[in-house]
This record gives structure tokens, C-alpha cells and sequence, in this order.
């Protein structure tokens, strides 16, 4: 079967292409009712990653890390929207290979580059010395890992005094009736199991892990705290996830319905965070 990140890697493979054709080149979580002013999904992502630079303060000429890139266009749009450098990270090549061939078409291959990295290389970051960057971002990545506390200690390291570690995240919580850790994993299990994630945190969780690697934690909090998190994949199936049929359909079939189930049990949720590392 391999390590965990192998996993990961070998999931986009697959994954990469499908998440492509039915969520074109943004592939996080919006802000809360953006769609309902009538935003598009994409539309709603990157305001949301517009907003989260921008909370980050970085200035024209920065240099920010964007870990879990994708096909790169929240990081993309993030360094057109700040004027800083960004570098797009993954540990897979068909996705870095796809973002840089959207940073070409957009013109911004001169400020926006990706890199694939190994599998354990999230523990470290050690290919960038010490204080490289003003920003580390992150976009419903870090719930792959399964050494979550290592990314953070390593994005600690990478910033400068001053610099900002933005970023959400999948999460579960407690919800109406499923309250115990059992009652959770319930509708998290399969999730995590279609979707290649080892566990999911908390709100909390997270939190002790960012100010354990040394950040003041400046925002941690559920996005659709008291409600059902929908997002931009309501039950109706708009995208068309109940009906993708390339490679290994069935598996996203299966990962749709089971998002579906979690989402609708109000256990599954989108944390986000704001830290800064003290000067």
C-alpha cells in the first residue's frame, strides 16, 4: 500500500483530472453565502483566498508559500491580487505540471511558480532556509497529512518574524445528536476512506498544533459554526459528482454520497486561521 503520503500522491493521479472537469481550477471552500449573492463556486473560493491574503498583510514584492496548491488557481489569483511572489507547492507532478501551464496562459509565469516535492517533505520544508517568506497559505491541505503538527512547525520556521500563516481546512466537530468521538467517526470514517485522509482535526486541534509550533493564533474558528456546512457542493449535485464517470468514477461517486452524509449530519465542517509568528 505504501506510507500515507504515498497514498496521496497516487489518489490525485485520479482525483487531479476529475476534481479538474467539475471544479474547474479552484478547489476549496468559498465564503459563507457568497454563492447566494449569486457567486459561482470558483467565484466564491477566491474571494475567500482574496480575503485571507489580504488579512495577511503582504505587501507588493513579498514571498509566500501556498502548500497544496493544486492546479493553482486560488494561488495564482492570490499573487495577482497581493503583487507578491507565490510558490505553489504539491507531491504531485500532474498537478504542479497543470498549474504551471495556467501561470503561462495568464501571463504570470515570472511570479507565480510550482514546485512537486517528495512525499515526506512537508515535515520540513527543508529545500527553503530558514525566514524565506512573509506568507505560508494553505487550502484544505493540511487534512491529508498525517504528521499535521510537522507541517506547522515547518511553516513556523519558514516565516520571517512578522509573517502570516493563513489558511482552512476540513474539520469535525460535535453536531445535534453525535456528540462522542464514536458517534463522529460514524460519518467521518468514510470520508476519510474514499478521500485519502488519514484523520480529521477539530477547530480546537488545530489551534494547539499552530500555537505548539510557536504562532500567536490570531483567528480559529468554524466557518459554519451552528449550521450544516454545504459550501459549493449542496445535496442537489450541481457539479456532477453522482454522475462523473472517468477513471475509478465509482470511488468519487462513493466519496461524493459520503461527504453528502457527513455534511448532512453536521459533523463535518471548514475551520479557518489566521496566525503570526512574533517578531
Amino acid at each position: 500500500m505504501g506510507s500515507v503520503e504515498q497514498q496521496v500522491r497516487q489518489f490525485y493521479d485520479v482525483a487531479g483530472p476529475a476534481y479538474a472537469s467539475l471544479m474547474e481550477d479552484v478547489w476549496h471552500h468559498g465564503k459563507p453565502g457568497a454563492e447566494e449573492r449569486g457567486l459561482s463556486p470558483v467565484e466564491a473560493g477566491l474571494e475567500l483566498a482574496e480575503e485571507l491574503v489580504r488579512a495577511s498583510g503582504i505587501q507588493p514584492g513579498g514571498r509566500a508559500l501556498d502548500f497544496g496548491s493544486g492546479v493553482g488557481g486560488s494561488t495564482i489569483h492570490m499573487a495577482t491580487v497581493s503583487q507578491a511572489t507565490f510558490i505553489g507547492i504539491s507531491n504531485n507532478e500532474w498537478l504542479s505540471g497543470r498549474a504551471r501551464a495556467f501561470a503561462a496562459e495568464r501571463g504570470m509565469a515570472d511570479q507565480v511558480f510550482f514546485h512537486t516535492v517528495g512525499d515526506d517533505d512537508y515535515k520540513t520544508l527543508g529545500a527553503w532556509p530558514e525566514a524565506s517568506f512573509d506568507l505560508v497559505t494553505f487550502y484544505e491541505s493540511v487534512v491529508h497529512l498525517p504528521d499535521k503538527q510537522k507541517f506547522f512547525d515547518a511553516a513556523h520556521r519558514l516565516l520571517k518574524p512578522g509573517g502570516h500563516l493563513v489558511g482552512i481546512d476540513w474539520l469535525q466537530r460535535p453536531f445535534g445528536e453525535y456528540q462522542t468521538e464514536e458517534q463522529i467517526k460514524r460519518w467521518m470514517e468514510p470520508v476519510e476512506r474514499f478521500i485519502s485522509i488519514p484523520w480529521h482535526g477539530t477547530v480546537g486541534s488545530y489551534r494547539e498544533m499552530i500555537e505548539k509550533a510557536g504562532f500567536e493564533v490570531r483567528v480559529a474558528e468554524d466557518m459554519w459554526s451552528g449550521i450544516e456546512c454545504w459550501g459549493s457542493t449542496p445535496p442537489e449535485d450541481g457539479q456532477g459528482w453522482l454522475s462523473y464517470d472517468g477513471q475509478e468514477g465509482e470511488l468519487f461517486q462513493d466519496g461524493k454520497r459520503a461527504l453528502d452524509a457527513a455534511r448532512g449530519a453536521g459533523v463535518f465542517t471548514i475551520g479557518q486561521f489566521v496566525a503570526v509568528k512574533s517578531s
